[in-house]
């Protein structure tokens, strides 16, 4: 049998340790978003000939777009390059000047892609992500406590599932983060769809323990608590990994083989599927541990003064 809960501290440390630097990007540089959230166009163009960022930049800011960006897409000998400028209509006369203004030297070019979200649009989006995955973790842990309320605190599992949860979100959060102030890599409408897949896996996951566990606290397999979760542990951890391993492969063929426009997708559920395969082993069912030892009442007494509880298990 494995022995988890017993080193329940150890994975403790080993999630805090990964979320710190994730927390401390989003701290201070936030996520860089994209034309979803933000408003503009995004134009994805191949050039005939090679070219720099700098220099279809410098283009642009001849014509009035001193804040583009311009990244490359793809392999260097393809020159497909997105750029991302302020609002800009299809078809417009400020379109067809900003198509004229392209020097000799770079062209001809092919459009590959011109999509164009505005201010109020960009605006709606956000507030509906955030409402999704609000509406998504009080949905989930409602659901929870009715699923398990014949157990002597219905609520502490659910709360167990949305901590394990948002350690899972805010992972792939930190992440990005860090990947948009390394590497440029911008979020999008799409990525809150991967976010909420990850709620989605990382609570099925948990619930499978949860629900072992509360089998075996009613047949008693163990007089201890710690040893009731061990148990439960050790008959669902072989199928957890199974199940998380063959999603992973999947996912890693496609974000190494896959298209340039659904990469960050498939990134973020990778990492999410990796942090809720971890979470739902290592984090949620060692809080359940923690809490019925008195130790997490205790975490939070100390810093009111009070005394430290006494472990019920």
């Amino acid at each position: 049998m494995f022995h988890l809960a017993s080193k329940r501290y150890r994975w403790f440390t080993i999630s805090l340790i990964v979320l710190l630097p994730g927390l401390l990007s989003l701290i201070l540089f936030g996520l860089r978003l994209g034309i979803d959230f933000t408003g503009g166009t995004l134009w994805e163009v191949r050039f005939d000939r090679p070219t720099t960022a700098a220099a279809v930049e410098a283009v642009l800011a001849d014509n009035g777009y001193d804040s583009a960006i311009v990244q490359q897409s793809g392999p260097d000998d393809e020159n497909v390059w997105l750029i991302r400028i302020p609002e800009l209509t299809e078809g417009s006369a400020a379109k067809d000047a900003t198509e004229a203004g392209f020097p000799e030297q770079l062209r001809p070019f092919t459009e590959l892609e011109f999509a164009t979200v505005g201010g109020a649009v960009s605006t709606q989006i956000r507030n509906r992500a955030i409402l999704a995955v609000a509406a998504a973790s009080v949905g989930i842990l409602l659901y929870i406590a009715y699923a398990f309320r014949n157990t002597q605190n219905p609520l502490l599992y659910g709360t167990c599932a949305i901590v394990a949860m948002l350690h899972d979100v805010l992972i792939v959060l930190g992440i990005f983060s860090i990947l948009g102030w390394v590497a440029g890599v911008e979020i999008d409408a799409l990525f809150v769809t991967a976010l909420l897949t990850v709620i989605g896996f990382s609570v099925h996951d948990t619930i499978v323990v949860f629900d072992r566990i509360r089998e075996n606290l009613a047949n008693k397999s163990d007089p201890t608590f710690e040893g009731i979760v061990n148990y439960s542990l050790s008959q669902t951890v072989v199928r957890s990994l199974n199940t998380s391993l063959t999603v992973m492969f999947t996912l890693l063929a496609l974000v190494l083989f896959g298209g340039e426009s659904t990469r960050s997708f498939v990134l973020a559920l990778f990492i999410g599927v990796l942090s809720g395969t971890f979470s739902s082993i290592f984090n949620a069912s060692q809080l359940l541990v923690a809490w019925e030892y008195g130790e997490i009442q205790g975490f939070f007494g100390r810093f009111r003064g009070g005394p430290k509880p006494a472990p019920v298990g």
